[in-house]
């Protein structure tokens, strides 16, 4: 664990503030990152409690970076307790940090991209980069972040309107993924990395198109592939029935993790929204390539990936505390029964 180097990271940092968030002169720049708590130092690894740290002295870093490059603007760095799951409500000072900004870099351990402070923000003006889980490798040449942002954006908003199009999906994998569900109503979206816009928001690095499933309409079975989940060294399989999972097998210890967090069959809440089917996305950042970070798994082009939990703050109707994303590499995915990607390559 250390401080990252800040030299050779500063221009990856300028291109984002300048080229993805359109940062001006005169405006507020708000960096902000999580921090483990007293329950995260009882019982997280040290590996994970590294993990969590780094990535907040990695925000740090980017927010001197801005602070020396952009004397013009006011720049804050900003941490708060960390929340411990994906989707779950940062403290109501932090949600109220957030709304004060023009703009924020969000470099963090547990997402907030699916929360309503998130969608808060957004909705008042901020311009947002939500960034979970980001590793200062991103920022390298020939990395995740070092893409033509405006031909990712092309191709997303293609496959977007494909899935806008559509009435029902299907995504098959060789592992066994064998899922189907309706699309109809919904609308697709492409997360392509430029934020310019007041209100405009996504990940960084960014480069998927995504769609929110019709609740109660997905049946079958998901197989999320060993080395594809933080930590996941064996296969496991969401199964699932009239759109919330019903039983789990598999994933060694993460599998045993999922098992506690969803509960299976358990009709109260908070379990049921969590076992939604909440995503369907598709990736579509030519230089993504690491399997076992979520953020950027979920970006390899030619992967597909089906998320649980929250969807109410892109177009669904489930809120939770949850949201997790399931990557699938080589999959077929048809819509109304015509294959627009076989084996991981578009066709259509």
């Amino acid at each position: 664990m250390g401080w990252p180097d800040k030299e050779q990271i500063t221009k990856a940092v300028l291109d984002m503030l300048t080229i993805n968030l359109d940062l001006k002169e005169g405006e507020k720049l708000l960096v902000v990152s999580d921090v483990p708590t007293s329950e995260h130092w009882r019982g997280k690894s040290q590996a994970t409690l590294a993990d969590i740290l780094e990535r907040a002295m990695l925000a740090k870093a980017v927010s001197e970076i801005a602070l020396e490059h952009h004397p013009g603007c006011t720049v804050e760095f900003y941490t708060y307790p960390a929340v411990g799951m994906d989707g779950a409500e940062p403290p109501q000072a932090a949600a109220a940090k957030l709304r004060q900004a023009d703009v924020v870099v969000a470099i963090t351990s547990y997402s907030l991209s699916h929360t309503a402070a998130r969608e808060e923000a957004t909705k008042a003006g901020v311009r947002l980069a939500s960034m979970p889980t980001f590793l200062a490798r991103m920022f390298a040449p020939g990395g995740p972040m070092a893409v033509d942002y405006q031909q990712v954006a092309a191709e997303g908003q293609t496959i977007a309107e494909w899935l806008t199009a559509a009435q029902e999906a299907v995504v098959r994998t060789p592992e066994g993924t064998d899922m189907r569900f309706s699309l109809a109503g919904r609308r697709g979206e492409s997360d392509h990395g430029l934020y310019t816009e007041k209100g405009s928001w996504g990940n960084l690095p960014a480069g998927e198109a995504y769609i929110a499933p019709l609740e109660g309409t997905a049946q079958g079975q998901l197989v999320v592939p060993a080395g594809w989940y933080p930590g996941l060294r064996e296969n496991m399989t969401l199964y699932f029935r009239d759109g919330l999972v019903y039983a789990l097998e598999g994933g060694g210890a993460v599998g045993k993790n999922f098992l506690e967090l969803l509960r299976p069959g358990d009709d109260r809440e908070p379990y049921r929204s969590r076992c939604n089917l909440a995503e369907l996305g598709i990736g579509t950042n030519p230089n993504a390539s690491h399997p076992d970070n979520v953020l950027e798994a979920e970006k390899i082009r030619g992967t597909v990936h089906l998320a649980i939990g929250d969807n109410a703050h892109f177009g669904g109707t489930v809120s939770a505390d949850l949201h997790e994303d399931f990557v699938l590499p080589h999959p077929d995915l048809l819509l109304d029964g015509e294959a627009v990607m076989r084996g991981g390559q578009l066709v259509g």
